[in-house]
């Protein structure tokens, strides 16, 4: 064997004993909104439809796999209480954000033309991008201090479209992916109505994490991702109002999910995003114990890190997200740190990870000096031993700096 390959295979076969021997010691995971732990019933419901045939087939397999998106579709549908003829299935919320935003809507088989996007300047990377929209199409709304979108700058950025050219589209997050930031979302919805705006909401964060209605009347589109919610990746939705207005497909081809978005459905992805769907709404009942440990974490973190900002205290914010720096402490190299320690958590959104420079959320809310912060977001499976744990952790952290600044 040639030395070049020897010596690959030398480094390969110590990092893989580098990796089994840190996942040999105990380890927690902190960092569900990046993506939640695989649900044993997902699991299953995969492995029961990996031999499915195809559901547009007429013969009686096909039944049986368009019998399995069917249950899925309802399943889906009931965390949002929405029709299940209401909900098209996509390959993720990117996808799904990439199909709403766009100017060219239809209703029934007249065009219906939105010739501005209104999003918050601490949105997903996903939204901010405008989708098909052009650039300069695209308006970022100013959110506050605290992460809440400036109603203020909203109304004033409505009442300046120019509604000859078409109608404003508005697509927020109802629940921040960094801060949990909860957004109010009646009151913009009363905004955007009154200006004829179409609103949509990015709820990827928001599901399974607090009640969704869309009966409600303050959205006509939700967009969720199966895996934050513990499903698979490479599943998400479009939850509608209503299924009058719609936008021009982004994938054209068949005529699968209502000709709403063409190809073969990926039956184990979706089998697998309707029983987390169904885990969900029935985990809703445990809000306040989750929201329980979150404070219990922000004790410790006001403990053992005095002068630690915990962003977006002040407002309404998921039970399961805390989004905190520390003074003179660059968050990549605390999460290092962490997960040395066995600690797995972010250092903001998975989505921007890899990438030099401060949080765009925390810019948006007027952070723009810190060098970034850490995300802790918790689930069902986070026990007191977990937060224990992250709490010894952070205050070995905290003394080993204090230590090396002394000395």
């Amino acid at each position: 064997m040639p030395s070049k390959f020897k010596e690959i295979k030398r480094r390969d076969d110590e990092l893989r004993r580098q990796a089994m021997e840190s996942m040999t010691r105990r380890r927690i995971y902190l960092d569900y909104n990046a993506t939640a732990p695989l649900l044993p019933a997902a699991r299953q419901a995969m492995l029961d439809a990996l031999d499915a045939a195809n559901p547009s087939s007429v013969h009686a397999e096909g039944r049986a796999s368009r019998q399995i998106i069917d249950q899925a579709r309802r399943n889906v549908a009931a965390l949002f209480d929405a029709k299940p003829e209401h909900v098209v299935f996509t390959s993720g919320a990117t996808e799904a954000a990439n199909m709403l935003l766009t100017p060219n809507w239809q209703m029934g088989r007249s065009p219906v033309r939105y010739s501005r996007a209104y999003v918050s300047a601490a949105d997903h990377p996903c939204v901010l991008s405008g989708g098909q929209f052009a650039s300069d199409a695209v308006q970022q709304i100013a959110v506050r201090p605290d992460g809440v979108l400036d109603l203020d700058a909203l109304r004033a950025a409505l009442a300046a479209h120019d509604a000859s050219a078409g109608l404003p589209l508005v697509m927020l997050h109802n629940a921040n992916n960094e801060t949990g930031v909860l957004q109010p979302v009646e009151d913009i919805a009363s905004i955007v109505r009154a200006a004829g705006g179409l609103i949509i909401y990015d709820a990827v964060q928001a599901a399974g994490r607090i009640p969704l209605d869309i009966s409600a009347g303050y959205a006509d589109f939700f967009i969720v991702s199966s895996h934050k919610i513990g499903g698979p990746k490479g599943a998400g939705a479009i939850i509608g109002a209503s299924d009058l207005l719609m936008p021009r497909p982004l994938i054209k081809g068949g005529g699968q999910e209502k000709s709403h978005r063409a190809g073969t459905e990926n039956i184990p992805g979706i089998a697998g995003f309707g029983a987390a769907a169904r885990e969900a709404l029935a985990q809703l009942d445990g809000i306040e114990a989750i929201k329980n440990k979150r404070v219990r974490i922000e004790a410790l973190i006001h403990q053992h890190a005095p002068g630690a900002t915990i962003y977006g205290e002040g407002a309404g914010r998921l039970p399961n997200t805390v989004f905190f720096s520390m003074p003179g402490v660059k968050a990549e190299t605390a999460q290092i740190a962490f997960d040395l320690a066995g600690v797995a958590l972010s250092a903001g959104s998975a989505c921007s990870s890899g990438k030099v420079g401060p949080s765009h959320v925390l810019k948006a809310m007027g952070h723009a000096d810190q060098a970034g912060a850490l995300r802790i977001s918790i689930g069902s499976g986070t026990t007191d031993n977990d937060i224990e744990f992250f709490g010894t952790a952070l205050e070995k952290f905290v003394s080993g700096r204090r230590r090396a600044s002394a000395a």
